[in-house]
């Protein structure tokens, strides 16, 4: 009997890291209130665990016994007594499919769009501008490339332009460019859409700009290029197709 035991553990395991998901055993709860419990299970792991960082929220996860240990955006789980963490492990619903860990990264990671530094950004309306959409994006991006013909095909809508130089030094130079131009939109899109650079930067232009678009990239997770950010918060990370940015901006 205890050889089947083994075997099916064995099996359940296998299973369970092929598919980059970790489950702990559920603790049954303790008879303190559930704030005593986050209380206490945020001081034991910041005992532990002291380079974890500031442990922001401490909450009860879809599993019983299992608690979300949230720090910034990174979502850990953790025991009631905080003698097991699950690192990089996610909880999926299998009655519905979904991936829960995923659903409140999202959520995390929204942005308010109203809260966006626009004063580091540059528009280019179409149509009536009544839609909204930000988009960071790398000169150097032949992602963004790619996004931006597909952008063409997007009417009545306000883009707020990020410029966002990831990709290295000459992208830092091709965006102090852009940014220093007379036209700032033309310049972007003759750039990205017809590969037609602009003049280079003037030196007394401010592009302090740039510095502070990084640093709200890297406050808020944005790693990559192009990211997309919609009027009601939502990101999408990558390039997609006018079809699909139509379908979201219609959901607004």
């Amino acid at each position: 009997m205890k050889a089947i035991h083994r075997a099916l553990a064995a099996t359940l395991l296998a299973t369970s890291l092929a598919a980059g998901v970790i489950y702990a055993h559920a603790q049954a709860p303790t008879q303190a209130s559930a704030a005593a419990q986050e209380t206490t299970l945020r001081k034991t792991l910041e005992q532990r665990l002291p380079n974890i960082g500031k442990i922001d929220e401490v909450r009860r996860s879809p599993i019983a016994g299992l608690y979300e240990v949230r720090v910034g955006s990174d979502l850990f789980y953790a025991d009631a007594e905080g003698n097991n963490l699950v690192i990089g492990g996610q909880i999926l619903d299998t009655k519905t499919k979904r991936n829960l860990t995923e659903e409140r990264q999202d959520k995390l990671l929204a942005v308010d769009f109203d809260s966006l530094p626009v004063k580091d950004a540059f528009t280019i309306v179409r149509g009536n501008g009544k839609r909204k959409l930000a988009v960071f994006e790398d000169p150097n991006c032949g992602y963004c490339k790619r996004f931006e013909a597909d952008l063409q095909k997007i009417d009545n809508v306000t883009v707020y332009m990020y410029l966002y130089p990831i990709l290295g030094p000459d992208s830092v130079e091709k965006s102090k460019a852009h940014w220093c131009a007379k036209d700032k939109g033309k310049a972007w899109q003759d750039w990205m859409v017809r590969s037609s650079p602009p003049p280079k930067a003037d030196a007394a232009c401010d592009v302090t700009a740039l510095t502070r678009n990084r640093e709200f990239g890297a406050k808020h997770k944005i790693t990559g290029t192009p990211t997309l950010i919609f009027a009601d918060g939502q990101r999408v990370p990558g390039a997609i197709g006018a079809a699909d940015v139509e379908k979201l901006l219609a959901s607004k």
